[in-house]
């Protein structure tokens, strides 16, 4: 057995208990899962900071102070001890609020002490709370380091002992068992072209590094072979699908096709038409398309999906378009039944009928009756196109002859879900599959998100659309602001007003978003003004209908939280307050602002914030201002927050978890390893060849149950 896998809890100094701590907080399992616990900051162990020059907002500092005073105040479980030390600039204060008697006992008036910690403020007195002591003449770090690692941590580790200099023990100890049997996992000819350092010596160094050059050279190492194992697991899968990989051949346009086409109203764009040539491409070259269309929000990526659709249809096949919510879904619907007019289409949601275009809806509010007519539909082929949820993958859902997959908003979808509509082929030839997003995508992120799909996007917004005015504003011009809906209400206009909610405090955000329903009805009351609510506590056919009834133009204003971001497709809109908008990330700004514009007449985006922000708050107000461009939005969210919450969701499609390498911070190390996968690649797409035994071993590490979707988005 590798000693790697061997579960923590036989790590002297862990045991049961403390194994079940690190295993629900950290997720720290076994040897391996420690190993690769890395730490996300470092402190100079040689760099002493004068008290002096401490304030409350460093980070972790570290002092050498002797002990002058110490008491143990207040009573029972409120009593804390606090003890004051000094050098020769000045004094501050530690306070502990656990192991009072113990640390009371240990620390002694007189001694002199290096202290490592977090410094705060109270009562404007600068201190550290629960900081590390240790004797200035203690043992030194293992391996000759001079800088600590700081490793991610919670409360309850910390009230349980295990603290960033127990931590740091164990992992001393880990290293000191296990250290000599890490197994190197990318070969030598590898390592020599890419100027790696060894494995054993990366995760000895990442730890306990001698030097900043050593904690870079373990640090280049480790993050690269995170990327190089990423991306070589997509670009092999590609290569699987593209060269080996069988696809529906659809040489034909069709009638229905041109005759939609030629009936439409206005012009595609030449990105529109750019895009459809590229997918047109695809089903027609008998490879299975794999293909992400991404286009800002109003570019017009429904009109291309229903446009591929049509050339499946015209080939015989029948297509479908899955929406991530109910709403999306019908808006779909209703929007595709308009430009599909010249088919004379029937609705298979209301009746059934042995001839014509059928098309359907279906989502979970479908009625059984609908069902049942949906599925005799489906299965004899009469209904050609379906749009839907994800009810749409239930195992009940079957096609004659499903050949093309359109997938909407496809980060709210897991993998494993997109998967089922791959197998509804019934075994055979899989559909060819479109997925499209309008949030746009940071190129690095993308190739890593989507780095096993051909990428079409629409950089152009349709003639005519005018760009939304965004203006920010405090609480001082409230008035102002609700003076100006009252004008745009009187021109016969709509208004969004957006609250934030944020799930670590639904609650609050529920009672928040109550309070300013409130406050809006007061200021525009009934019968004047006509006001709507949407909110996710709501049930679908609440939230529908109010939807509606603002979409139908019977509701003034709609108040709501961010569940309206994606897909609300209101024309009449012209004015989108988002209150808070500080609590917002600039993709979801975006998101939000792009649901007006949607029409001819000016529009307008006002983005209420406290008078008083963060500087990094200021800064998303002020690019949300300054420009409209999604893609440049994307790239400079990821450089302020990181991937975040994109990234996370990748992971769970992804066969390579990032620990210590950040698709935000290492673009230029991500291009290397995309480049060197590439190569090793190029000769031996297999990993057939000798040389590369470890690698093909290596990747299938990577995943205990290897799942292939290579042919899945």
């Amino acid at each position: 057995m590798d000693i790697l896998n061997t579960e923590i809890q036989f790590l002297p100094g862990v045991g049961p208990k403390r194994a079940a701590l690190l295993a629900k907080e950290l997720g720290i399992i076994t040897y391996n899962d420690m190993l690769h616990t890395f730490p996300f900051r470092y402190v100079d162990r040689t760099n002493i900071q004068n008290i002096a020059e401490i304030v409350p907002t460093m980070a972790y500092v570290q002092i050498k102070g002797t002990v002058t005073a110490k008491n143990i105040v207040g009573e029972h479980r409120k009593s804390r001890l606090v003890v004051t030390v000094r050098d020769n600039t000045g004094s501050m204060e530690l306070v502990f609020f656990q192991a009072i008697k113990w640390m009371n006992d240990k620390i002694r008036i007189g001694d002199e002490y290096i202290i490592f910690g977090k410094p705060s403020a109270f009562n404007g007195i600068i201190n550290m709370v629960h900081p590390e002591l240790e004797s200035p003449s203690g043992k030194a770090l293992p391996y000759g380091s001079s800088l600590i690692g700081v490793y991610p941590s919670t409360e309850k580790l910390k009230k349980a002992g295990i603290t960033n200099k127990v931590f740091t023990k164990l992992m001393a100890s880990l290293l000191s068992i296990a250290g000599n049997r890490i197994q190197e996992n990318i070969p030598d000819y590898l390592i020599s072209r890419c100027g790696l350092i060894p494995r054993k010596e990366a995760l000895k160094s990442i730890h306990f590094p001698s030097g900043q050059a050593a904690l870079e050279k373990a640090s280049r190492r480790l993050k690269f072979e995170e990327l190089f194992f990423l991306q070589l697991s997509l670009l092999k899968q590609r290569y699987v699908r593209m060269h080996e990989g069988e696809g529906i051949r659809m040489p034909a346009v069709g009638a229905d096709f041109n005759r939609c086409y030629k009936a439409l109203p206005f012009d595609l764009t030449g990105a529109q038409k750019r895009v459809i040539r590229e997918i047109r491409d695809d089903m027609k070259s008998g490879r299975q398309m794999n293909r992400l269309l991404q286009g800002d929000v109003g570019s017009g990526k429904t009109l291309v999906a229903l446009m591929s659709a049509l050339i499946a249809i015209g080939n015989g096949f029948q297509a479908c378009i899955m929406a991530p919510t109910e709403v999306l879904a019908q808006q779909h619907f209703n929007n595709l039944k308009k430009y599909l007019a010249p088919l004379s289409p029937v609705d298979w949601t209301e009746t059934e009928a042995d001839g014509g275009f059928g098309i359907a809806l279906l989502t979970g509010s479908s009625k059984a009756k609908q069902r049942r007519m949906i599925d005799r539909g489906l299965r004899d082929g009469m209904i050609k196109l379906i749009v839907g949820t994800h009810a749409l993958i239930e195992d009940n859902v079957v096609f004659r002859s499903l050949g093309l997959a359109v997938i909407d908003e496809q980060h709210r979808f897991g993998v494993d879900q997109r998967s089922r509509l791959w197998n509804k082929t019934g075994g055979g030839t899989p559909p060819h599959i479109l997925v499209m997003t309008a949030t746009p995508i940071p190129r690095t992120l993308a190739m890593t998100l989507y780095g096993d799909l051909e990428v079409s996007v629409i950089d152009e917004l349709p003639p005519g659309r005018k760009p939304v005015k965004t203006i920010h504003a405090t609480e001082t011009k409230r008035a102002a602001m609700y003076n100006f809906i009252r004008e745009q209400i009187a021109l016969g206009r709509q208004v969004f007003i957006v609250y934030p909610l944020i799930f670590e405090s639904e609650k609050m955000d529920y009672a928040n978003l109550e309070k300013g329903y409130e406050a809006v009805t007061e200021a525009f009351p009934f019968p004047k003004y006509r006001t709507a609510i949407v909110h996710g506590k709501q049930s679908n056919e609440e939230k529908s209908s109010n939807m509606k009834a603002f979409a139908d133009g019977r509701a003034d204003i709609l108040v709501a939280t961010s569940v309206i971001e994606v897909g609300v497709d209101v024309p009449n809109a012209t004015v989108m307050v988002i209150e808070s908008a500080e609590r917002f990330g600039l993709s979801q700004l975006h998101q939000l602002r792009g649901r007006v514009g949607r029409g001819s007449q000016n529009s307008y985006c006002i983005l209420m914030t406290d008078f008083k922000i963060s500087r990094e708050s200021k800064k998303r107000i002020d690019l949300m201002c300054s420009t409209e461009d999604g893609f440049i939005l994307a790239e400079e969210d990821m450089k302020m927050r990181g991937p975040g919450d994109i990234e996370g969701t990748m992971q769970s499609g992804m066969p390579v978890d990032l620990k210590i390498a950040s698709l935000g911070r290492d673009g230029s190390l991500l291009e290397f390893a995309r480049k060197t996968a590439r190569e090793v690649l190029s000769t031996d797409p297999h990993l057939e060849m000798e040389s590369n035994s470890l690698l093909l071993r290596s990747l299938a590490s990577y995943r205990e149950v290897p799942t292939d979707y290579s042919k899945i988005s």
